[in-house]
């Protein structure tokens, strides 16, 4: 593309350029003959590939804080969510879309790994719930609008300064809601209930401090 040997081509981060001459070639323009016009080059397969290895010195940790408020009815123990707001830290965001995206993603596999969700067996080892009409899965009725804020602390671990964020939603929010039925439920008595919250998990628990 340029009529040069390699060794009179340099890069200087934007442009490849021959040395003592104008001629030159941006980065696009090679990617693009590479890639999309697939020019051939002897003794070189088409398209553009390039190999790098990254080690970090140390492994990111993401934090935040949830708080959701409930609602508890006493003669049905129906669990109704009725805010849900989550502060998280992830560093330097990159795509803001994405990253909500998979907050709000996680926050609700966790909402329904807390009130829903259940894998059960009968004493042969058959599983109960192999199907969706067993195995109850998040609705978005459950859920009221999901209020999201963040705060930037930005990791010196690697160039972006980012963190992973795969994780947060669904680790805060199955705690954050758990605790939150608990400390409603706290002045009857009810001090420990095992996931997930279904209405009659929770009204049997309110009939036992009742007796």
């Amino acid at each position: 593309m340029l009529d040069a040997k390699p060794e009179q081509v340099s890069f200087d981060g934007e442009s490849f350029r021959v040395a003592g001459s104008e001629r030159k070639l941006s980065f696009r323009q090679v990617a693009e003959a590479a890639h999309l016009w697939n020019v051939p080059i002897p003794g070189e397969e088409p398209g553009l590939e390039a190999v790098a290895r990254f080690e970090p010195t140390g492994t990111t940790f993401p934090f935040g804080a949830h708080f959701c408020e409930v609602e508890v009815d006493p003669d049905t123990g129906e669990v109704s969510l009725t805010r849900y707001l989550a502060v998280d830290d992830a560093g330097k965001i990159v795509n803001p879309l994405l990253a909500d995206g998979q907050r709000l993603g996680g926050i609700i596999q966790g909402l329904g790994q807390a009130m829903c969700e259940e894998v059960r067996y009968d004493e042969n080892g058959q599983l109960l719930t192999a199907t969706l009409m067993d195995y109850a899965m998040p609705k978005a009725h459950m859920f009221p609008r999901i209020e999201l804020d963040s705060t930037c602390t930005p990791t010196h671990l690697n160039p972006l300064g980012a963190k992973g964020i795969g994780e947060l939603g669904t680790i805060g929010s199955t705690p954050c809601i758990v605790s939150a039925v608990l400390d409603a439920l706290r002045p009857r008595g009810v001090k420990h209930l095992d996931m997930p919250l279904k209405a009659e998990r929770v009204w049997r628990a309110l009939q036992e401090v009742s007796r």
